[in-house]
């Protein structure tokens, strides 16, 4: 394609539509018998977003690869069977209610890492973590297997560095420095392999403890310190707004 960034000055590979051969990385992926995981977050009224979410995703995300599903919930009574693929594996995990949205929004990264150190390591080889309040329209596949990957902001794809959302105040963990910046990550949807997921997930816990210490919350909460960090740490491989594109644009 001619039309888009294909490639980031790190040379990086940005995934659009119609760049990558999907048959090709299929055939080279099953040879490595690999299983790829995926982390949600279903606490208090995101509930109700779980069968959408789960249904979309058992269908079209790495569909015929062995993927684990880990859904984090404070309501683990309210999800009914859901019928998961022959090659998928889901498994519910109860998390503590806490109080406000940004809480939960801010303590994800500590859930993750520390369930990667107890548990994903042992069965997953990649990881990501996608919110819950998304359907799969498409297929998601194994094109999105990279080291650490990010996806870029669908509403910031067009934005300035300038106008872009990142943290500017200095006193935050999060903050980038005026005239840097690459792209504008969404939280929505990263991930890699196991052992980069960990670094990401302790590095970003780690600043919004730092944060919270000095009684400062970062503009977008988690979003704003995982986007310091791909800042300092290259993701190898990015997707295109098209792989977390928001309906209102």
């Amino acid at each position: 394609r001619r039309d888009v960034l294909v490639l980031t000055p790190w040379l990086a590979p940005i995934v659009w539509e119609g760049t990558f051969n999907r048959d090709i990385l299929n055939a080279q992926y099953m040879q490595k018998n690999l299983v790829t995981g995926v982390v949600t977050f279903a606490v208090k009224k995101y509930w109700f977003f779980i069968e959408g979410f789960m249904s979309s995703a058992n269908k079209y995300f790495l569909a015929g690869h062995q993927v684990n599903f880990y859904l984090f919930t404070d309501n683990p009574e309210q999800i009914s069977h859901l019928q998961m693929a022959p090659e998928n594996h889901l498994f519910v995990i109860t998390v503590q209610n806490h109080s406000q949205w940004q809480d939960i929004s801010m303590s994800r990264m500590d859930i993750i890492s520390r369930h990667i150190l107890s548990q994903f390591q042992y069965e997953v080889d990649y990881l990501y973590s996608i919110d819950i309040d998304v359907q799969l329209f498409e297929h998601i596949g194994v094109e999105i297997i990279d080291t650490l990957v990010g996806t870029i902001s669908s509403w910031q794809y067009t934005a300035r560095r300038e106008s872009k959302s990142y943290e500017t105040r200095t006193e935050s963990q999060a903050a980038i420095p005026k005239g840097e910046g690459d792209f504008y990550y969404t939280a929505s949807f990263y991930g890699g392999s196991v052992a980069e997921v960990y670094k990401l997930t302790r590095a970003c816990f780690k600043g919004v403890m730092e944060d919270r210490e000095n009684d400062i919350e970062a503009r977008w909460h988690d979003e704003s310190h995982l986007n310091k960090y791909l800042l300092y740490h290259k993701p190898t491989r990015l997707l295109s707004p098209e792989y977390y594109w928001d309906e209102e644009l």
